[in-house]
């Protein structure tokens, strides 16, 4: 490839663009570390905290497709940095936080900011690399920024709790922000915008707003009442939303989410798959960091260095060794596998005791949850793709990326209920708070687990792709933020 100062300037260029996404991704481990500390601090329940992490998923994967699009009709440059204004202040806004109120709110708009930034990030790359063999290593290099901003993640959150405050992990995103701001007006010329479409805003208000409501109900129902009038208000109106969702799709004519795509056999396995996965991933972060500190007494940067390991392992198999894997035995037996070794990670958690060890109660489980998401994430993601012509790719990516977020949001919801529920079973029946938390925390284990071995089964029963076919799958994929 020639070295001329455009293909600099691009590579420059890609460089910028991944430290955007690096930012975006970093948000969505960071957190888990320093959950324990914007508790204490700021006096959230242990349900009511899950709203640190789900006003972020939620609006996230709310906007992610329809920030995909506003790029499309009014710049991809231009919303690649109104995206990236919109996080850095909301990163400001949550370092300054307060209240509970102002830390969730801001987290929301962080998540919108984020959804904006990383939709339209991949279609400025693919815009840059319009080679195949350029395109081929700039998608290499970020998709290993997104696998491996899970491990920094991870390390940056405990070192920035323990030697200063939970604020610096939001606080750090500023000088970052401003930098790629910058560096991408100086790297990234202007693109003139298609004024020839239509955004789908009533769907994506409507199924976010629906997913809000579930989450809402689902973290209050143990302290308003399953049956309570406001819990199943709730839960009615929010399956109302998503009715009007569904209806709003079938008959717009630039839908957010096309629904024929689901008529396809392996984008709708892959989807459901992903639910289910997600659930049980972004319930292991979140439930995994408070037992670790809540009953095994770490502190944030012992936490950090605890969930290395798992992250590490998931960056190095995201980048070369899954492929590999798929180019030799297809899509469905690594995706059901690495499935089904998360499953069994799970349930190792699920068994840890009140006095757990590092190196038998907590290690094992982390090198089977990095080793089976490591090799099972890609192989999603091609199923998702590989019903769908090269036109419908970036389309039938964004879906399943969607339906990621959302399923973590909801799954994570439920599983921390169900977790609160038993923990408060348990002190009722005279258990110590560490017996009770555990006790809570292994149920919630339990049921990750089983969400993660249904998709497993899911993947072997219903998927249907041939090594052959998975080589012949050209298409870049999206890589979902961990």
């Amino acid at each position: 490839m020639t070295d001329t100062p455009d293909n600099r300037k691009r590579w420059l260029a890609l460089l910028v663009l991944c430290l955007g996404e690096l930012m975006i991704v970093l948000d969505t481990t960071i957190v888990n570390v320093a959950l324990p500390s914007i508790r204490q601090d700021l006096g959230f329940t242990e349900t009511s905290l899950v709203w640190v992490v789900n006003a972020y998923m939620l609006t996230y994967g709310g906007f992610l497709l329809l920030g995909g699009r506003l790029g499309d009709l009014y710049g991809q440059r231009r919303m690649f940095l109104a995206g990236l204004t919109f996080f850095t202040l909301a990163s400001l806004a949550c370092g300054l936080a307060q209240s509970q109120g102002l830390l969730v709110v801001a987290r929301a708009v962080q998540g919108l900011g984020g959804a904006v930034v990383s939709a339209v990030a991949l279609s400025l790359i693919m815009n840059l690399f319009t080679d195949a063999e350029g395109r081929a290593k700039a998608m290499g290099v970020f998709g290993f920024v997104c696998a491996g901003g899970g491990s920094i993640g991870v390390l940056l959150g405990g070192l920035l709790t323990s030697s200063l405050s939970w604020h610096w992990i939001f606080l750090v995103n500023l000088p970052i922000g401003v930098a790629v701001y910058a560096l991408c007006v100086a790297l990234i010329g202007k693109d003139a915008p298609n004024t020839g479409g239509q955004l789908d805003v009533a769907g994506a208000f409507t199924v976010t707003a629906s997913l809000m409501l579930a989450v809402y109900a689902v973290v209050g129902g143990n302290e308003a009442g399953w049956t309570s009038p406001l819990t199943l208000s709730l839960l009615g109106a929010a399956a109302l939303l998503l009715a009007a969702f569904i209806t709003i799709e079938a008959r717009v004519q630039h839908p957010l989410m096309p629904l024929k795509l689901f008529r396809l056999r392996n984008v709708a396995t892959a989807n459901v798959a992903g639910v289910l996965w997600a659930a049980a991933m972004f319930a292991w972060f979140f439930i995994s960091a408070l037992y670790l500190q809540l009953v095994l007494g770490y502190d944030a940067m012992q936490v950090g260095l605890a969930f290395l390991p798992a992250n590490l392992i998931m960056a190095v198999l995201s980048l070369g060794v899954s492929a590999k894997v798929v180019m030799r035995w297809g899509i469905r037996g690594p995706l059901a596998f690495g499935l089904a070794v998360a499953a069994v990670g799970l349930a190792l958690f699920a068994r840890a005791p009140e006095a757990g060890h590092f190196w038998i109660d907590v290690l094992p489980g982390m090198l089977l949850l990095g080793v089976g998401a490591g090799i099972a994430f890609n192989p999603m993601l091609l199923a998702a793709m590989s019903d769908v012509g090269p036109s419908e790719s970036g389309l039938a990516s964004g879906v399943v990326n969607t339906a990621f977020m959302m399923g973590g949001a909801l799954g994570l919801a439920v599983l921390a209920s169900a977790a609160a529920a038993r923990t408060g079973t348990l002190l009722a029946s005279g258990a110590t708070q560490a017996a009770a938390l555990n006790g809570g925390y292994q149920l919630a284990f339990l049921l990750g687990a089983g969400c993660a071995a249904l998709a497993a089964v899911l993947g072997v029963v219903f998927m249907r792709i041939s090594p052959q076919a998975a080589a012949e799958d050209g298409a870049p994929a999206a890589v979902a933020p961990h």
